[in-house]
C-alpha cells in the first residue's frame, strides 16, 4: 500500500533488559483509509488525471447475457442503488454504490432518470487509492454507454483528514505510553541488579573473613 501508511505501521521492536527475554508487546495500527495529503496525490497522480477528464463509459455487467437482457438487469441495479462501469480509454473498472431514492424533492440526485429522457444520471462518493473521490456521470439506457469522470471530494476528503489525525495521535499516545513503560522497567531492573551485585560483594567478603579465621 501506500509508502506513509507503511511506514507508520511498522512494528516497534522491543529492547530487553535483563537476564531473559520479555514478552515481546504487539502495536495493532488499523490502515489508513486515505493518504495524508489527499488534493496533492489527486491532482499529480497520472491515473486520476487521466480519469478527472470527461470520457466514455460503459456498463460492464452480465457481458455474455443479450443486450434485452442487460438492459434490464442495468435499469434495475440503478434503482438498487449499484452497477458496474468501466471507464473505456483506461480500462479502469468500477464497482458504484449510490443512493437510489427517487424522491422528487432532493435537489441533488445520486441516481437521476428525469435529468434527461433515455438517460440516467449517477453520483457516487467512494475512496480510490487513498482519496476520497466522486464519480459524475451519465449513461444510456439503450446502448449502455455515455460519458463520465471523478472528481476530488474536498468535503469527505477534510471528514476523512480528521480521522486519520486522529487515529494517528492515538496511536503515538500508544507509543510513548509504551516507551514510559519500557523505561519504568528498565530502571527497575538496574536498580534490582545493583541490589544482586551488592548483597553478592558484601556475603563473598563475610565467608572468605569466616575461613580465614578458622
Amino acid at each position: 500500500m501506500m509508502n506513509e501508511a507503511a511506514a507508520l505501521a511498522n512494528m516497534i521492536p522491543y529492547d530487553t533488559i535483563g537476564l531473559y527475554e520479555q514478552p515481546k508487546p504487539r502495536f495493532i495500527f488499523k490502515m489508513p483509509r486515505v493518504v495524508p495529503d489527499q488534493k496533492s496525490k489527486f491532482e499529480s497522480d497520472e491515473l486520476f488525471r487521466r480519469l478527472s477528464r470527461e470520457s466514455e463509459i460503459r456498463y460492464t455487467g452480465y457481458r455474455e447475457r443479450s443486450i434485452e437482457e442487460r438492459q434490464v438487469r442495468f435499469l434495475n441495479g440503478c434503482r438498487e442503488g449499484h452497477t458496474e462501469t468501466s471507464f473505456v480509454a483506461s480500462g479502469t473498472n468500477l464497482q458504484l454504490v449510490f443512493n437510489a431514492n427517487q424522491n422528487p424533492y432532493l435537489h441533488d440526485k445520486e441516481c437521476d432518470f428525469e435529468k434527461e429522457h433515455g438517460k440516467v444520471h449517477i453520483k457516487s462518493y467512494f475512496i480510490m487509492n487513498g482519496v476520497c473521490v466522486r464519480f459524475r456521470g451519465w449513461l444510456d439506457l439503450e446502448r449502455l454507454d455515455g460519458v463520465g469522470c471523478l472528481e476530488y471530494d474536498e468535503r469527505r476528503a477534510m471528514h476523512e483528514d480528521a480521522i486519520l489525525r486522529d487515529q494517528i495521535d492515538r496511536y503515538n499516545q500508544r507509543l510513548r505510553e509504551f516507551e514510559d513503560t519500557k523505561r519504568a522497567y528498565r530502571d527497575n531492573r538496574q536498580d534490582e541488579m545493583e541490589a544482586v551485585r551488592r548483597g553478592v560483594a558484601s556475603g563473598g567478603i563475610g565467608v572468605g573473613a569466616s575461613m580465614w579465621r578458622r
